[in-house]
């Protein structure tokens, strides 16, 4: 094998191959595409071959290409003939073991500005130095960005001579390339007089790895003083670890996004199967095709709950991003979202109060509950919502509303002076009538009125759990193992009365009806009677439910009932 004069600079023969680089992740500028391998003396290497074999070479050069472009079709791309010698780049893919991860041990000095990766040989006295501040960063992969082999065919090939090559990666350092360029001088050796292109190829492709010691982690160092005894024929272009890390990491983004659009998967709502194309993959990595989360999205929307959209996943709860939101909802869905998370956003600060005149949201002054106006400049207390009072208390509701009905005696008010001071006397009053059992959110101040159940309750507008008893905010039941009772006394009496009122009007039929309570509970022996012919009886004395055929307990009508079990109506013989 001839070697290069030189380290060959990367050149343009012809545009054909920029864009499928950018396609494959690899960035080649138009005049970067071939390797100058013009600059060789190739008329050296023909001395000697006849006529006659240099014609026969140019034959089977033929048909070597015209296999390469079947078998790797837009992999490979032929560049213009010119001088009669064929050339072209080959994008290598690696067959990646599963489960394998890429990793880099960095250490650094005193500063960031200092950072860099670690050798081999540093990596493995890092690891026994207790003293070093380094860090190993690993993650993993599924694929590896393609390595590019550029190949010049001479007329004294494959006859005579090997063809001349490159190898080009984007995260390989030059010492890993140049062994790899070894290997393809080694398997040229073995075969003299054979066309090697493919033999080449297919052992980049599926040995390459293994051949570096790549078979569970791929490690990654910095270049180093044996750098300049590299191969001229290995080119690496980003080994430096800032650059060659986001490159691996994007790559192997960008072809498991590529591989999740061309298959099929499952729904987690609808459970259809569709192409990935048609599916919304959400941060968390849940997958739900767009029909459902379209329909998801605008209900929530349309009910105005817009801080409940999130991922559909049980346990899940992370937010669905706002480009996925504008890709499902139509335009007008979508402003409605951004205005109402925005309202429900700024409902939920505690220190925003609106504007008593504009409605314009402002910001409390917390010492002195006052605000300011940004739109119409009016300062007003943020307690009464009246003008500012320094050094007054503010008026209850109660004398706002004394003074506000004054007001509305006939005199020289405007209409609209009558038309505000009558809203706001009915507002007064809805508030005065809210608070006599009503309780604000601790978080957004929104009144909520508890009608049953325990005091855990939750606002509605922004998701706080609170105590309403002591109106404290609370994550869950833990509280009210500290003073707090979870159900209040009246709510217990309410139960009760509730419960022995069944049990009255049980106890009460089961006496009149006395002759015909021939069906004993299964679980404390009462007898029942039925209800007509329903053979679904409930004990009065034990609250049990019970089938009146086979005597059994009943936790669910509709299983015991059915085609296979007990019929709910039959008469008594």
């Amino acid at each position: 094998m001839a070697p290069l004069k030189s380290e060959p600079e990367v050149i343009s023969e012809s545009g054909e191959g920029s864009d499928h680089g950018r396609d494959q992740g690899l960035e080649f500028e138009e005049e970067d595409v071939m390797p100058g391998f013009l600059d060789l003396n190739l008329d050296e290497l023909e001395v000697g071959v006849s006529e006659e074999q240099i014609a026969d070479n140019d034959r089977r050069q033929e048909d070597e290409v015209l296999a390469l472009e079947a078998i790797y079709q837009d992999n490979l791309v032929v560049f213009n003939t010119q001088g009669g010698h064929r050339s072209f780049q080959i994008f290598v893919h690696y067959e990646v073991p599963d489960g394998i991860t890429v990793s880099a041990k960095f250490h650094s000095g005193t500063g960031t500005s200092n950072t860099k990766l670690a050798t081999p040989t540093e990596a493995q006295v890092a690891s026994n130095n207790s003293k070093d501040k380094g860090f190993l960063y690993t993650f993993g992969v599924n694929y590896l960005p393609p390595m590019v082999l550029k190949v010049l065919l001479p007329k004294s090939y494959p006859s005579h001579h090997p063809p001349y090559f490159t190898i080009t990666t984007q995260w390989l350092d030059k010492v890993r390339v140049s062994s790899l360029c070894a290997m393809l001088d080694a398997i040229w050796r073995d075969q003299p007089g054979q066309e090697v292109v493919f033999q080449w190829t297919e052992w980049l492709h599926g040995s390459a790895l293994s051949h570096l010691g790549f078979t569970e982690e791929v490690t990654l160092w910095s270049p180093h003083d044996n750098q300049m005894l590299a191969d001229c024929r290995a080119i690496s272009e980003n080994v430096v670890p800032e650059r060659a890390i986001p490159i691996l990491m994007g790559y192997n983004e960008k072809k498991c996004h590529e591989a999740f659009l061309s298959n099929m998967h499952q729904c987690l709502i609808c459970f259809s199967e569709y192409l990935g194309s048609e599916f919304i993959k959400l941060p968390c990595q849940h997958i739900f095709c767009s029909n459902c989360m379209e329909t998801y999205s605008k209900m929530h929307v349309k009910e105005g709950s817009v801080t409940k959209i999130s991922c559909p996943s049980t346990k899940c709860g992370v937010h669905v991003p706002p480009l996925v939101l504008k890709r499902l909802l139509g335009d007008e869905d979508y402003e409605r979202w951004e205005s109402l998370l925005l309202q429900r956003t700024l409902d939920a600060m505690s220190d925003v109060v609106y504007c008593p005149r504009c409605e314009t949201a402002c910001l409390e002054d917390s010492k002195s509950n006052d605000a300011q106006c940004s739109k119409c400049f009016f300062s007003f207390c943020t307690l009464c919502r009246d003008r500012r009072h320094v050094g007054e208390k503010c008026m209850d509701a109660e004398t706002r509303l004394r003074v506000l009905q004054e007001r509305m005696q006939p005199g020289a008010t405007t209409n609209e002076q009558l038309r505000k001071q009558k809203d706001l006397i009915n507002e007064l009053l809805s508030v005065k009538e809210a608070l006599k059992d009503a309780k604000q959110c601790p978080s957004c101040k929104m009144l909520i009125s508890r009608t049953e159940g325990c005091n855990k309750m939750v606002c509605s507008n922004c998701d706080q759990y609170f105590c309403y008893k002591c109106n404290k905010a609370i994550d869950g039941y833990d509280h009210f193992r500290q003073g707090c009772e979870l159900f209040p006394r009246e709510e217990i009496v309410r139960w009760e009365e509730n419960i022995n009122a069944r049990q009255v009007v049980a106890q009460v039929r089961a006496e009149l009806f006395a002759g015909q309570a021939n069906h004993p509970c299964p679980h404390c022996g009462q007898r029942n009677a039925k209800e007509g012919n329903n053979n679904h009886l409930f004990c009065w004395a034990c609250q049990t439910h019970y089938c009146a055929l086979c005597h059994k307990v009943v936790r669910r009508s509709s299983e015991h009932f059915s085609r296979k079990g007990c019929k709910q109506h039959t008469s008594d013989p």
